[in-house]
């Protein structure tokens, strides 16, 4: 299992982003039992505490070879990990949001509707991150 986890990045991905789902659901349950927070308000708070630890994680884990040197880097690699990842955030809190609001009851709980969207999220974030943000970098400069 080992080796295939070291060979796999879609499964490194997915380690990554279960550690995301986790701070994402913890963040939710906090920020809407806890605090009082309505569902989306909260959610979206989440979602963004969640990208920021995925894009330490892919950094660390997933994509450690092709992952930024320099402070500059790093802060541009951010960005485009933002940036890139927006997309499947806003696929995953339209799919959340849709379930909160339509769907009938126990569905309409938002950690049912966390675990639906993050589903949809995946596989959008993986190609993204895979693609705009963490690419191949040129022969030779993989000096550390």
């Amino acid at each position: 299992m080992r080796q295939w986890l070291a060979r796999s990045q879609f499964l490194r991905f997915c380690v990554v982003g279960t550690m995301g789902f986790i701070v994402d659901s913890a963040m939710l349950f906090f920020l809407h039992r806890w605090i009082g927070l309505d569902p989306y308000s909260a959610r979206a708070i989440s979602i963004l505490t969640a990208m920021n630890c995925t894009w330490l994680g892919n950094r660390l884990i997933t994509f450690r070879s092709h992952a930024a040197t320099t402070r500059h880097e790093i802060l541009f690699e951010w960005s485009r990990f933002v940036a890139a990842n927006s997309f499947g955030a806003a696929v995953n809190y339209g799919t959340y949001a849709l379930i909160v609001r339509f769907a009938p009851e126990p569905a309409d709980s938002p950690y049912v509707a966390l675990v639906c969207g993050v589903a949809v999220g995946l596989f959008v974030n993986f190609a993204l991150s895979k693609r705009l943000v963490f690419r191949t970098r040129p022969a030779g400069d993989y000096q550390r």
